[in-house]
């Protein structure tokens, strides 16, 4: 699996430059860096990062509100990297989506597994996300299908797995999603006393 892809927002030069220097002898490609809090996301948006390293305090805007707008269009892990340790502060990242944490001064060798496990949240995130849609339009299909079975049973008389197979054979025939079919159905597109059934 290739390394990822790294933006790094910190404001004091010096750290900036050790991170990337760490980061790309842990073999990680560093595709851009700013220190300013408002240009963030527009180059997360050139770079396509896998994450962005983010300081709580940057000028321009803090860290925390970045991570707010990042973490809402979901495509980037985000870790954040500062000099407080307040809880208030931790709980506020948490809340802006960051999935790690790293305090400075920090040591060279929690930066990678602090990538890493943020890199695995963020993928385990995906993939519910994935998961939930993927159930919400199961759930919508079952009830749309389920509607267009109650008419085909109430205007053919047909038995509940005979409206089923009809609306599954049709989808066959016309090679459409039963949901499409159902909607077909419902809408009047397919009449019940069409070929179809």
């Amino acid at each position: 699996m290739s390394k990822a892809r790294i933006v790094i927002a910190e404001d004091e030069g010096i750290v900036r430059l050790d991170l990337r220097e760490t980061l790309q002898e842990e073999g990680y490609e560093v595709v851009g860096e700013t220190a300013r809090g408002d240009e963030v996301v527009q180059l997360v948006e050139k770079t396509n990062p896998d994450v962005a390293i983010l300081d709580v305090k940057l000028p321009g805007e803090d860290g925390i509100s970045v991570a707010r707008k990042l973490s809402a269009r979901g495509d980037v892990a985000i870790l954040m990297l500062t000099a407080f340790s307040q809880r208030q502060v931790v709980s506020e990242a948490i809340e802006a989506g960051a999935l790690g944490y790293l305090v400075k001064p920090f040591q060279r060798s929690e930066l990678a597994p602090a990538i890493e496990v943020a890199l695995a949240r963020h993928r385990d995130m995906k993939a519910l996300e994935r998961q939930r849609r993927d159930l919400e339009e199961a759930l919508e299909t079952r009830k749309v299908v389920e509607r267009a079975k109650g008419k085909l049973m109430q205007e053919r008389g047909l038995s509940e797995a005979e409206a089923y197979r009809a609306i599954q054979k049709s989808a066959m025939q016309r090679r459409l999603t039963m949901k499409k079919v159902a909607e077909l159905i419902l809408d009047g597109s397919i009449t019940a006393g069409s070929s179809d059934f």
